[in-house]
């Protein structure tokens, strides 16, 4: 593999670590790197390796990240829309699918930043062992993982944007290290990443190996976050590549993760969750699961896995902040966030458990309906705020109710304490439910397995005397479960970055001539997007002529993806623009 790095190594950006009180860093397109972090007086004691691990944790929450977290893996879905009066020609060009290069979301340097601070420890830990005896050759493994844990999540999140990216594992330090890197096929780095991935699982910490109540067993990278992650690559690489093995890494890898949760709720007895301890899920009740999951004074729930950890004084979640809850600055802000839930959160029906999953109507009987969102079942409201990871109050929703909660803008202004849940148990429990739908064919007990996974996740959340809970017999075939498994995933899952996704799992599924050991810019042709999928994707609009358009427009594989920022085009040679925004091609290659 050829190997040619664009440099993406933020002047200070190992500095903002070290400092651990993190703001955000700045934004540098072509960032060089500062010999002061890899001079001879750094990386001599243990506790050097510990700052410069916590320092990459810390490069996670600035705002570029979060940002793209929220608008990579959220806003393109049907989820989200603008807010009607807020002006922003950029995002009116995201939801109209004009991704220009120019765009400012196209920017992908903070993940590379992340990215080299690893590779930089990486490059140094081991020989700190020799400098400082305290610094074991265990204390260096577990460090080892993490890094390598943390650089495939980025990696993950890089071409789940762009597809094809620059991949590399050595660390940019100097400033005469003036290279470019072309870019990596899919195929070559999520091969990296589970390669990395399977490396650092028998060294990394597992959950609650800090301390029942310590921070760090949801704040670092962990055997449950390991696992949470393997499973969700493998989930993405079946579907491009129809690999039924893959899809069976997935379960074994969300097993894990179950497993490990219930052995944790088994060491510590003092968890009283739910009605019985037959199950091996152990789920918070559905009528306090919004206030113990998500809110502002509580975080690293015992179904969290991975959460990046704000306080709202060294740090503060200020992406969140102006996406979901308000937006502006200290001298003029306004009540409103830049980003509302879409009308499909205003939309209920008798049937949400019985239509197979084709649509996204949630029952009156669930308490997400309420929860999710501010003023639902209120007839007058075009659009909604989102609740969930913004409402401060704590205070339980009735399904009772006639409208739900009205939206307060109660939280000091940039002081956003609020952690950004990266992986949960749920979240698993619904990969593996998909990864035993797509197994069906061999094994049709999966089917059974998969609708009890989703049953468990959705009977949570329901009114306990409601009769409109799932029935398996309303579920005749594949298809209406992997329906089912969609929307419930959408239902518990929903503004947490993590639509966009699925709706691409769902389209690579039913996409035939997709190739991932070749970039897209060097086909002639691409496969077509699947309708179905795109009909989802519009119902966001609405009535009016702008999601036929969306539809239209959109018409294979390159349109799933975003143009890279064109500066980056212009220092760096070597890359390879999504072909739609140069040039329009023939779509089909059947």
């Amino acid at each position: 593999m050829t190997t040619k790095i664009l440099k993406y190594i933020a002047k200070g950006s190992l500095c903002c670590g070290l400092a651990m009180t993190l703001t955000s860093c700045n934004d540098f397109l072509t960032i060089y790197p500062t010999d002061r972090i890899v001079g001879d007086d750094f990386w001599k004691t243990k506790a050097d390796v510990e700052q410069m691990v916590d320092g990459c944790y810390q490069s996670m929450l600035s705002y570029s990240i979060q940002e793209r977290a929220i608008m990579w893996g959220a806003f393109r879905s049907d989820e989200l829309v603008k807010l009607a009066d807020y002006n922003d020609n950029t995002l009116d060009n995201i939801a109209a699918v004009n991704l220009l290069p120019t765009n400012r979301y196209n920017k992908w340097e903070a993940f590379y930043k992340v990215i080299n601070n690893c590779n930089i420890v990486l490059n140094h830990a081991e020989a700190v062992m020799v400098e400082d005896p305290e610094f074991t050759n265990g204390d260096y493994q577990v460090v080892r993982a993490q890094m390598l844990a943390l650089r495939s999540l980025c990696y993950f999140y890089l071409v789940r944007a762009f597809r094809d990216v620059p991949y590399t594992d050595r660390s940019y330090e100097d400033d005469s290290q003036v290279e470019t890197l072309e870019q990596s096929t899919p195929e070559e780095v999520l091969q990296h990443c589970l390669d990395d991935l399977q490396e650092a699982r028998p060294y990394i910490m597992r959950s609650g190996a800090y301390g029942q109540y310590d921070w760090r067993n949801k704040g670092y990278m962990t055997r449950d976050a390991v696992d949470a992650l393997m499973a969700d690559i493998y989930l993405w690489r079946a579907a491009m590549s129809h690999n039924s093995s893959d899809y069976q890494q997935a379960i074994v890898h969300a097993d894990s993760v179950i497993n490990a949760k219930h052995a944790f709720y088994e060491q510590y007895k003092e968890f009283d969750i739910t009605e019985t301890k037959k199950d091996i899920y152990h789920l918070e009740e559905g009528q306090t699961a919004f206030v113990v999951i998500f809110n502002t004074n509580q975080g690293n729930s015992h179904e969290s896995i991975l959460e990046w950890q704000y306080n709202g004084r060294d740090n503060s979640n200020q992406a969140l902040e102006n996406y979901y809850y308000q937006s502006g600055n200290e001298s003029s802000y306004s009540s409103n966030s830049m980003l509302m839930a879409s009308p499909i959160f205003n939309s209920v029906d008798v049937n949400a458990n019985t239509d197979q999953g084709q649509k996204v109507y949630l029952s009156k009987n669930d308490y997400r309906f309420w929860n999710n969102v501010y003023d639902a079942n209120n007839e007058e409201a075009q659009q909604l705020s989102v609740r969930k990871m913004v409402d401060a109050t704590g205070g339980l929703v009735s399904t009772t109710n006639t409208v739900g909660v009205a939206k307060t803008n109660s939280r000091a202004f940039r002081e956003f304490r609020q952690n950004w849940i990266v992986y949960r148990l749920t979240d698993v429990m619904l990969m593996k439910a998909e990864a035993l739908v797509e197994t069906a064919n061999t094994d049709s007990t999966n089917l059974r397995k998969a609708f009890d996974l989703v049953q468990v996740v959705n009977k949570r959340s329901m009114l306990k005397t409601a009769n409109d809970t799932l029935k398996f017999e309303s579920f005749k075939s594949k298809d209406d479960l992997e329906l089912l498994v969609m929307a419930e995933r959408e239902r518990e899952l929903c503004f947490e970055g993590k639509r966009w996704w699925d709706l691409m799992r769902y389209c690579y599924r039913h996409m035939e001539g997709v190739d991932t050991r070749q970039k897209l810019a060097d086909q002639a042709a691409w496969p077509e997007l699947y309708k179905p999928m795109l009909e989802m994707v519009i119902r966001k609009y609405g009535s009016g002529g702008e999601g036929d358009a969306v539809s239209y427009k959109m018409k294979g594989e390159p349109y799933l993806y975003w143009p890279i920022e064109e500066s980056e085009i212009k220092v760096n040679p070597q890359l390879k623009q999504n072909p739609v925004y140069i040039q329009e091609k023939t779509t089909s290659k059947n």
